[in-house]
């Protein structure tokens, strides 16, 4: 009887490898019937922008029916955000798309992530080191400083005062574009910054930090905001105040949207932004590369940017399909 049942036991064993050998054939055969799990752990969607990344990463994933993309919300928490990794590292996804809700914090799950033999696509912003795979975005700094230079030359030529509203501290794209910035205005030493503060990106906190600045400051000429739901925020708040037309507003983003900044610079709420394309087509193009047609990804894609001021504001909404 102890023999019979060892026969059996050998007997399921046998055919249990063999079924794991003709399933692992089976998918191995052909790269339409394998399955690709990605995970996107996204920083926060209290952002237009960030919405936008995630309707552009599900858009580009219907085009390639072997992929499931699964969404998390760390909601501007990086404990969350640490936890949403760790989740996707157990679960063994065949590729992690990631933009990181602060670098220092989020370095060391992504480095998991990547040791762990998970390729790893940054999308917008940067961790410490070089433990992910692609890092894919625009070039913040060269945006801050186009930003700062128009703002010099164009929009205050005769100089005046500015008052900077920023993103969450620790973010690598803030830190980059509030750089640039200050680099641009340099070229008109009569522009100066005369207070700055942060709103985590997001529009009803900008609005509180501009009203501060407005009961602080008497006379302001512009409002530089790292993003345009927070230029929106100053804008508000500004009106709220009665001072809207004393002073001008610009943003960063340019989404193609009814509330986004090329429809503000067209109603002449901003004076100016600048594109700042999402980079979720590109992520699931990468993902496809690698996965599929096992291609070297470049580790760094730079995505290319444009000016929106009131003379292209209309054209440039019509392009980017805008409704």
């Amino acid at each position: 009887m102890k023999r019979f049942g060892k026969i059996v036991v050998c007997t399921l064993i046998a055919l249990s490898c063999a079924s794991l050998i003709f399933a692992k054939g089976s998918a191995d055969s052909g790269t339409k019937e394998k399955k690709f799990v990605i995970g996107m752990a996204q920083c926060n969607l209290g952002e237009p922008w960030r919405v936008a990344m995630n309707a552009q990463i599900a858009a580009a994933a219907k085009n390639y029916p072997m992929f499931e993309v699964i969404f998390s919300d760390a909601a501007q928490d990086n404990s969350k955000q640490i936890a949403d990794i760790e989740n996707f590292i157990q679960m063994r996804v065949d590729l992690l798309i990631t933009s990181p809700n602060e670098a220092k914090p989020l370095t060391n799950v992504i480095k998991r992530a990547y040791e762990a033999g998970i390729p790893v696509i940054l999308l917008d912003r940067k961790i410490e080191g070089d433990t992910y795979t692609q890092f894919i975005g625009a070039d913040n700094t060269l945006i801050g400083r186009e930003c700062g230079k128009y703002v010099a030359q164009t929009l205050l030529p005769n100089g005046g005062n500015i008052c900077e509203i920023k993103g969450l501290e620790g973010t690598s794209g803030g830190i980059e574009r509030d750089k640039g910035f200050r680099e641009g205005i340099k070229v008109n030493p009569k522009c100066k910054i005369i207070a700055a503060n942060n709103a985590d990106w997001l529009r009803e906190k900008a609005i509180t930090i501009a009203e501060e600045m407005l009961q602080a400051h008497e006379k302001i000429d512009l409002f530089f905001c790292l993003n345009d739901p927070m230029a929106e925020g100053a804008y508000i708040a500004a009106k709220n105040a009665g001072r809207e037309k004393d002073m001008l507003f610009v943003g960063v983003d340019g989404l193609p949207t009814p509330d986004g900044g090329i429809k503000s610079v067209m109603d002449g709420r901003l004076s100016l932004s600048m594109i700042y394309p999402t980079g979720g087509k590109e992520a699931i193009e990468s993902a496809y590369a690698l996965l599929v047609e096992g291609k070297k990804l470049d580790k760094i894609v730079t995505l290319g940017t444009q000016t929106i001021t009131p003379d292209n504001a209309a054209q440039l909404y019509k392009e980017m399909g805008g409704k």
